[in-house]
Order: structure tokens, then sequence, then C-alpha cells
């Protein structure tokens, strides 16, 4: 006999309860007994049968409410059915077939694009503050939420929100300007990390969904609609009836993909907000669950099971037990239990960057940083964290790139710079180009000012002191940036040099644009030159190298090193141990032009006339006999080119080539006549004006020339040296960079040339070449006994063995 744990006492408070415990084998021979376990078995039985069928049927209902919201989910019967245009519904079609692995990009611009629309909203709120609404609605800030029974995952923002037509025109039939940009640059191979950089950064949900509805709301409009589509083409919008009214702002509800289960997991999200959008200006809240230890009562079944687990304790032990439970019956009895509960929790804590002291923030947050303000994926050249302080003050950060945007040059003098201007921290606009000038808006950042109006506009800053100034120190600070990254040529590494690949040309623009910075930008370019070979070299470097004989910088403008290399114009210079810059894009020419000097040295174009070259005094003395004894042969070559050239000189530049044709002083240059003729809408007459009077230089030591000046005074020759004199011309202007006035003509020329030399060496028949092998030996034997004659340069004998001229 054991005391019972039931707290039953006697009449008039006496001892507990004492029974018998029995044997199991006595209960299992009485009769109830033997009912009970026979119905038990019948029971067990029947559950074994039933039970499975009816767990399937519970799964195939399951499955199929699982199922319905991505793969069978259709678009609202009271909606309107449009269809993508084209660009867009070829881009969609990319991003679903792709097979590009790094799939969080969706989130990250998601994410950016509500941020920007909490911008818009903060912005309007300037002058509006009604806009902003009330309670909750006046919280700017995101919020994600995942469904896991549903596979959904939505992201909610308090921004500007879109209407109707908004929505139809934004996400739909007007496909936006960098959507035909970015399908060119994924069909050359670009990284669908860049999606953002276009402007359609939206559809990149598709990488993970298969289905995706946006709920938004706009103060411009009483209603809520929804947009929806599961990217087969078409897409539908209609009246939000269904759901609770967002106030104002955008919701997005992402049907998730099979293969994309990892984004309904918190540790995800929290992994990517922190990766890409840490430094987002709004805060980003995440629904979550957390684990908590709760007190709840102990219901009175439990208590049973637990009397019974009990009934092991000893008899010796009762008294002191029992004093203790009858202290005990006066408290409620609880129990603690784990309990999931869950609320919002911010993802981004981090403080606005640009407010920190820049001794206390690691490259890695820059980094960071820049990736989140820029959609870029990769870490930037080279960064600048100031405060700037004064009469103006201001914090900024400035970023240069690691390669330049595709629409670089689209657009040139209209395109918005790429700053974000804050007023105490109160997003202003990134449309403003008063800060920076047009050749630096490659130059990414933020800049926060405190001495703007926050109600700031156009008007106001182009008008305003405090931009001016704002300008010059960030122009400088700029400036400065660039050559921190042209220092580390120094140790060798080629940061400079894709620098340089990608916008050079920006700076040779701010060489024509800059005046005031002209110097320090001169410093900063780069150029290929005559003794580089295949390295790009500095003005100071060239400097440098110039021996003590040389006085000025020269420069020649062409297609290319190989052909610059070629031209006549460099001959004598090269000759001398002169390095000759070679201007090989379009702006070259006119950069350096507008430069005139560098370090004292004048620029000296070697494809314009009257060069000058530093000589000795003998020298100088041959080129004035030079210069008399060939006076006549310029004259009359002047005479038989006609209009086709101003003048005909002897020229001090050539070492190897007959001639070569050079412009006026200040006219274009044939690379620039070339530049100008390629222009799709050009002013003729303004060409006509601006084009170089040509003028022939021809080389005194040269045969041709020599020839030419033995026999331009006989009439007998008259008419062909003309022709000659035509056919040097033409070819000189080629060599010289000019086309042929008329191809017709040059070609006329060329053919009779052809043929005066085809007549002269008269063609051998079988016979004659048989004849002419036998004589072979015997010539050859009478040769050995002759001593050989020394033919003039440029003639041939008469049949009587007389010499003459060539020509």
């Amino acid at each position: 006999y054991t005391p019972t744990r039931s707290r039953a006492l006697l009449p008039g408070g006496g001892a507990p309860f004492l029974r018998r415990r029995r044997d199991p084998s006595e209960l299992l021979g009485t009769p109830t007994m033997r009912f009970s376990k026979l119905f038990l078995l019948a029971m067990l039985a029947f559950a074994a049968l039933v039970l499975p069928a009816v767990r399937s049927v519970d799964e195939a209902a399951e499955a199929s409410i699982q199922e319905e919201p991505v793969a069978e989910r259709k678009v609202r019967d009271n909606a309107e059915k449009h269809e993508f245009q084209a660009e867009v519904a070829r881009l969609m079609d990319i991003i679903i077939n792709s097979l590009y692995s790094n799939k969080d990009i969706f989130l990250r611009e998601l994410i950016s694009n509500a941020s920007d629309a909490l911008d818009k909203i903060r912005y309007m709120a300037l002058t509006d503050p009604d806009a902003l609404g009330e309670g909750e609605t006046r919280n700017l800030d995101i919020k994600v939420k995942i469904d896991k029974e549903k596979r959904v995952l939505s992201l909610t923002d308090k921004g500007i929100g879109m209407t109707k037509d908004e929505l139809v025109r934004n996400l739909g039939t007007i496909a936006k300007s960098g959507t035909s940009t970015f399908l060119d640059k994924m069909s050359e191979g670009a990284d669908m990390n860049l999606i953002g950089q276009f402007g359609v950064g939206f559809y990149s949900v598709y990488l993970v969904a298969d289905y995706v509805e946006v709920i938004s709301k706009n103060n411009n409009d009483d209603k809520q609609h929804i947009w929806e589509s599961a990217a087969d083409g078409n897409f539908a919008v209609s009246e939000d009836t269904e759901n609770e009214s967002l106030g104002r702002g955008t919701e997005i509800r992402i049907y998730l993909k099979e293969e994309a289960s990892e984004y309904l997991e918190e540790s995800k999200i929290e992994e990517l907000v922190g990766k890409y959008s840490e430094f987002i200006n709004f805060p980003i809240y995440l629904w979550k669950g957390h684990e908590v230890d709760v007190e709840v009562p102990v219901e009175e079944d439990e208590e049973s099971e637990e009397a019974d687990t009990e009934d092991d304790e000893t008899e010796e032990n009762e008294d002191d037990e029992d004093d203790e439970d009858e202290d005990e019956d006066d408290l409620p009895k609880t129990k603690t239990i784990k309990e999931t509960q869950y609320d919002w929790e911010l993802l981004n804590d981090s403080k606005a960057i640009w407010l920190r002291n820049p001794k206390e923030v690691e490259e890695d947050d820059y980094n960071s940083f820049y990736k989140s303000l820029t959609k870029d994926y990769k870490d930037p050249l080279a960064y600048s964290h100031f405060n700037a302080e004064g009469d103006v003050e201001f914090k900024a950060i400035l970023f240069i790139p690691s390669s330049a945007p595709h629409d670089l040059f689209d657009n040139y003098y209209n395109a918005a710079a790429a700053l974000k201007l804050y007023v105490r921290r109160v997003f202003i606009s990134d449309e403003f180009d008063e800060l920076i000038p047009k050749y630096l808006s490659f130059i990414k950042g933020i800049v926060d000012s405190s001495d703007l109006p926050l109600n700031v506009s156009r008007e106001i800053l182009q008008e305003s002191r405090v931009v001016r100034i704002m300008k010059k120190r960030l122009v400088s600070k700029a400036l400065d940036m660039i050559g921190s990254i042209a220092k580390r040529e120094e140790t060798g590494e080629a940061d400079y040099e894709r620098f340089w690949s990608a916008f050079g040309q920006n700076l040779k623009l701010g060489l024509i644009e800059d005046q005031e910075n002209r110097d320090k930008l001169a410093k900063l370019c780069r150029f290929y030159s005559s003794k580089s070979g295949d390295k790009l070299i500095s003005l100071s470097d060239y400097v440098a190298n110039m021996p003590e004989s040389q006085s000025s910088i020269y420069f020649l403008a062409a297609e290319s090193k190989e052909l610059a290399g070629k031209a006549p114009f460099v001959e004598n210079l090269i000759k001398r141990g002169y390095e000759v810059l070679y201007l090989l894009e379009p702006v070259d020419e006119v950069a350096i032009t507008n430069l005139q000097k560098f370090d004292e040295k004048t620029f000296v174009d070697v494809s314009k006339e009257e060069i000058e070259l530093e000589e000795t005094e003998e020298e100088k003395k041959e080129q004035e006999k030079k210069d008399v004894e060939f006076q006549d042969l310029c004259t009359w070559i002047k005479s038989a080119l006609g209009d086709n050239v101003q003048k005909v000189v002897v020229s001090k530049r050539l070492s190897s080539s007959p001639c070569i044709v050079v412009t006026s002083k200040f006219g274009w240059s044939a690379n620039m006549e070339r530049i100008m003729k390629a222009q799709a809408v050009g002013d003729d007459r303004a060409s006509e004006y601006m084009k170089g009077r040509k003028i022939l230089e021809i080389n005194p030591e040269h045969a041709v020339i020599k020839a030419m000046q033995s026999g331009f005074t006989d009439p007998t020759k008259q008419a062909t040296l003309t022709s000659q004199a035509l056919l040097m011309f033409e070819t000189a202007c080629m060599t010289s960079g000019f086309q042929p006035k008329d191809p017709t003509e040059f070609a006329d020329r060329v053919y009779s040339l052809l043929s005066s030399a085809a007549a002269a060496s008269p063609a051998t028949s079988p016979a004659t070449e048989s004849a002419a092998k036998e004589e072979a030996p015997a010539a050859s034997a009478a040769a050995e006994s002759v001593e050989p004659e020394i033919l003039p340069e440029g003639g041939e004998k008469n049949k009587d063995g007389a010499w003459k001229d060539y020509y």
C-alpha cells in the first residue's frame, strides 16, 4: 500500500487515503478489462486504414492551396489587360530565362526604387506639408515581410506612390530610355548587375518571381490600384477593393519561384540589406520573429499526469512533503514555454556616412556606400570625403567609378550631374548640374549643405554665391582626387591607365571648357608619342625628355599611331632626335590648340607651315642657297597647280619624301578637315572659310625634284611635266591626310602612267624568249669583259648611245 498523491482528506482532516496497488495480471482477468482491450485494438485497426487516406486528402488540399498563388494564379476578373511594349517584353524574357547566378540584386533594386519614391514625397512636402498625410502615413520607411506559407515576399514603402496611369506607363507600355541600351549591352555580354544603371531595375524581380503584384496609392488618385503580371507578355491593372488602404505608397508582393526559397529566410534578407542597402537614407524594417520565454498556467490534465509520475516517492518523506505542498496550494500553477513573437526590426541603423568623421570610416564602408549609392557592383577607383569650412560650410563624399557609364557622352551638355544634393540631411535633387562642370559629370557622390534653403530651385542655384563657392571647392577636390590616382603610376599600379581609358576624353574637354583649371588638367593628360611605343606619357615627362636644342612641343593629329609614325611631316624631326606627340582622338587637336602652352613651351603643329627648327649658321646658309636655287621651279609648279595651292616652297622638314602638303597657320589641319567632313550636320560656308590654304613643300634633295628641276624649262616637256606635277601634288595630299579633289582625274593620271610604263616594256613572245635564252651566255661573257657604266639618276640612252633626261 502506498499513499495517494491526491489532496482528498478524510472528513475532519484525517490522513490521506491509502490504496493497494493491484497486479496487472489481476486486471487482465476481469471482463471489463477484456472488453476494453478488444475495443482498443479495433479502434487502432480502423485508424490504420482511415488516417492515411485522410492525410493524403489534406496534403493534396494543402498543396493546391500553396501552388495556386504562383503556378496557377490568374489576374483578377475586373482587371484591364495590357500587353508589354516589345522592348520590355524582350527584357523580361531575357531575365526570366537568365542563368545568371547572382539573383540577390532584385532586392537591391526594389529598395533603391523605394528610396527614390520616399525622396520624392519628402521633397514635395517641403512646399506642401500636407502631402505627407497623417498618422503612420507620415513615417517615411521601407518594410519587408515574409509569408512562408504563401511563399510571398512583400516590400512596402510610404513613398509618392503611383496612379493608375502611372502604373501602366511606368511598368509596362512605355519602355524606359535605358531599356534598349541595356538589351544591347546584354547582347554584348554585359553583367546583369548593371541593370539598375539603365533605369529598368524593377524587372529584375523576375529573377526570383513567377508572379508579381504591385499595389500603389498616390495622393492625386482617390483609389488604390493593383498591377499584376506573370511575365507572360501581358499585365493587368485593376482597382484594389480587397486590401487595406496604404494611405500613400507602394507595396510589391513577390510570389517566389520554387528555386528561390532562400529568400523566405529572415537571415537571407538581413544579409542582403546589410550588403546592398545599409546606407539607404530611410529606415528599413523586417517583420522578424524572436523566441521568448513565457509563463503560462498549468492545466488540470497536466497536474494529474504530474501526480502519477511522483507516485514512487518513499513514505518516509511523506510528512515533510505534505507540509510543503500545503504551502504551494495558495500559489497559481504556471510553467515556462518558448514562444515566437513578431515585431518590426530595424536593419540599417548606420549613421549617414558623410556625417561621420573621415578618420573613423573604413575603406570597406566607403566601398559599400558607393555601391549602395550608384548601383554599381565594382569598388570605386578613388574617393574623397571632406568637410568644407569657412564662409560656406558643407560636407561631401566624391567617388570616381572604375568604368565609364554607357551614356557618358549621350546628350553631353544637357545631361544632369551624378551628384545628390542634400540640405541639412534632407534630399533635394540629383538633377542639378550647377555644382560641378560638365566634363566632371562622371564623378558621383553626395553634397550636404547647411547654407542653402530647403526650397532651393534651379534659378536659386544659378544665381547663388554659395553655389559658386561650393562648385570651386568641389572641382578642386575632384582634380586632387584624380591626381592621387595619377601618383600611383610611380609605384607601377595600372589604376591611372584604367581611369584614362574610361575618362580621358572628359579631361581633354576640360582643357577646352575650364580655363581656370587648365594647368591642373594639362598635368593629368596623357598622349602617345613617337618614342613612347604602346605607353602613354604625360606632358611633364615630354618636357623632361626634351633635348636642349628643342624649344617647342611638337604634335601631329592623325587617325592612328601607325599612320602618324609614317607621316612625312615627322621625318626630319625624328631624324634630329625630337619627340612628337600623336593626337589620335577627335577632341585632342582642339584641346591642345586651346592649351597653347605648357611649362612655358609652345605647342607646334608639324602639319602646318613655317615650322621653326633649331639651326646652325651653316644650316641656315645652306637653306637660303636652296631657296634661291629652286625658286624658279617653285614658281613653275605653282603655275601648273593653279588655285590648288596657295604657294610652293622649299621644305625644312623632309628627309626622304619628295613633297608634302601643309596648311596655313590659322586654318584647319588635314586631320581637322577630315573630322569636320564626317559630321552629320555641317555648315558648308563655314567649312570653306575654315579650311586651311594648302602649301606644297618640296624636298630639293629628292631625285624626282632634281629631275624636274633640270627639265621644267624645256618647252617640249611642259605637258608631261604638268601632268606629273599634278600627280605628285595629289599623291602628296593623300600622304598628308587630305583626299583628292577629283578622284576620277587622279585615277586617270595613275592609269596613264601605268600605260606609259607598259608601253616602254614590250611583251615578249615565246620565240623571242627562246632566242634571248640562247644569246644570254654570249651576252654574259661579253659583259664580263666590259667595265660597268654608272647610269645617271633618272636618265636613259638614245638609240645612238647618248644619254637623255628621263623627262
